[in-house]
Parts: C-alpha cells; sequence; structure tokens
C-alpha cells in the first residue's frame, strides 16, 4: 500500500496546530507518512504574530518520514488555500489525506484514510473518504455511504478532486434545473441551497459547499465511519469561521474502523439518521452555528 501525503492547512492558531500535528504524530502509520503543511500569509497586521507563530513552530515538526513547509507570501484565504494546496498535491502524488488545524484526530486515522483510499481506488462512483461523522446516538454501520462530500478530515484521488468546480453560480443553476434541492438539502433538514446562494453573494467564501455539490451533482458517493475518527476543536471564538458551540463535537474512536465491501450505493439508514441530526438543531442554535456550518459542511 502506497501511503498518501497529507496536507495540513494552517494560519494563524499555534496551540491548535501543535494539538493536531501531536495527535497525528501518535497515528502508527505517521513515521512512514509525508506530511505538506500549507501555511497562509496574514490577511492583516492582527494575524501577524499568529501567523510568525505557528510558522516557527512547523519548523520543529519532526515524527514522519518528510515535512515538507510551504508559506505563501500572499494571504490566500481559506478557501482558495485549501483548493490551490489539494490540487497541487493530487496533481503530483494521484492522492490526498486533507486537514485543517483544528481537527484532532484518532490514532486509527491514517490507518482509516489510507486503507480505504486503496480499496476504492478503482470504484469510479467513491469520490472521498470522510473521517468525521455526526454525534449520532443511533447505531450505524461500520462503514457507509452517502452521496455528496464532506471535509472534517477527508481524503480523495486525482480523478476525485478533478470534478471539483469552483463556480458556484453554475452549482447552484444546475441544482435548480435539475429541481434537486430538497435531496441536497438532506431532505429540506438543512438549507445548503442558501448555503451557496451565500457563496455566490460573497457572504461565505465556503469551498466546502461547492466540493459538497460537485460531488452531489455528479451522484457520487463518499464513505463514512461509524465511530469519528476526527475531534473538532475550533468550535470557538479563535477561528474565522468558527462559532461558539460544541453540538458537533463526538469522541474519536478508541478502535479501528474496519473497511470491508459493502453495496455501492447510499445507505438509506444512516441518511435518514444524520437527518434527523440536522433537524435537531433548534432554530435557537443558528445564531451560534451558523458560521461553523457553512465552513465546514
Amino acid at each position: 500500500m502506497t501511503l498518501a501525503p497529507i496536507a495540513l492547512f494552517v494560519y494563524n492558531r499555534p496551540w491548535h496546530t501543535q494539538q493536531i500535528i501531536e495527535a497525528l504524530q501518535k497515528n502508527k502509520l505517521a513515521a512512514e507518512s509525508e506530511l505538506f503543511i500549507f501555511s497562509d500569509a496574514p490577511k492583516n497586521n492582527e494575524a501577524q504574530m499568529g501567523v510568525k507563530e505557528v510558522r516557527e513552530y512547523i519548523k520543529t515538526v519532526k515524527g514522519f518520514n518528510q515535512v515538507a513547509i510551504i508559506e505563501r507570501t500572499e494571504n490566500l484565504g481559506l478557501a482558495k488555500s485549501i483548493i490551490t494546496g489539494v490540487s497541487e498535491i493530487v496533481n503530483k502524488f494521484g492522492k490526498i489525506i486533507a486537514l485543517e488545524d483544528d481537527l484532532i484526530t484518532s490514532p486509527y486515522f491514517l490507518k482509516y484514510m489510507n486503507e480505504s483510499l486503496e480499496f476504492y481506488q478503482n470504484e469510479e462512483r467513491v469520490i472521498s473518504i470522510t473521517g468525521y461523522i455526526y454525534p449520532i446516538r443511533a447505531k450505524l454501520p461500520e462503514i457507509f455511504f452517502i452521496k455528496g462530500a464532506d471535509c472534517w478530515g477527508w481524503a480523495t484521488w486525482k480523478r476525485g478532486w478533478d470534478l471539483f468546480k469552483e463556480d458556484g453560480l453554475k452549482l447552484l443553476t444546475e441544482i435548480k434545473e435539475r429541481k434537486l434541492e430538497k435531496a441536497f438539502n438532506f431532505n429540506g433538514s438543512y438549507n445548503y441551497t442558501q448555503m451557496l446562494k451565500d457563496q455566490i453573494a460573497g457572504k461565505n467564501d465556503s469551498w466546502a459547499v461547492r466540493w459538497y455539490a460537485s460531488a452531489f451533482l455528479e451522484n457520487k458517493l463518499t464513505l463514512y465511519p461509524c465511530r469519528s475518527l476526527v475531534y473538532n476543536i475550533g468550535n470557538d471564538s479563535s477561528g474565522i469561521h468558527c462559532g461558539e458551540t460544541d453540538i458537533f463535537n463526538t469522541e474519536v474512536a478508541s478502535s479501528p474502523v474496519m473497511i470491508k465491501r459493502i453495496p455501492i450505493e447510499e445507505n438509506r439508514c444512516a441518511l435518514q439518521e444524520i437527518e434527523k441530526f440536522f433537524r435537531y438543531l433548534k432554530p435557537s442554535f443558528f445564531s451560534r452555528i451558523k458560521n461553523k456550518i457553512e465552513q465546514f459542511i
């Protein structure tokens, strides 16, 4: 098995960056993996000190087969930073594991990602792998597929990322023309269509909603684990796109998620449980979590 390169996108949060690095180092496959750290340049004077501290820290990172640091000389912003960085890596290596600076991983995260990438590399309908699953109480299958794509600790191949479309207006137009709004919105449980409209209007800069829409329109599937291999520590005021909420928090898996052959189709039962979770987000929560959802889902 050829291990996928890991792309980590950082900005101005040194504590968060250190936490994710230390968690990754505990993965069994870390010492054999190549880590590429993309450091965005400061947007303004307020961000300069944080960016400086992050860049000083990442130069000390060890525990991987190789660590490459890409320091941007101008501020790209999160969306452009990720889109550009992912494209650079998949075009060179053919596959990628992508993380942002506030995602703590299970010690079994890299094992799950690499085994899944290997297992489904020739399955054209599978566009990506995700390491996060919402804190759903119902029992889920060990692994399952949902249509679309996700973004909290994920992986894909070049053939998958080649389907990504940056133009949100074209994506929204096609969703409307094909009368797919209800399905795109998880059977009406969350208004992703509005999120896409906001991206078009410049109210958010979400790459993730465009990744989801691109995969959804191509009828592609993403593999999910039954136990989350990712824990988000960015649900506070430290992140540009974060609100102060812990409703998405879940414990990381303390045992491996086993990869096995399953039907290449969307799991309707799992989909219904995700819809229930979204409906649980009562209106009183929305003012606190709106920014977080817009960026990461």
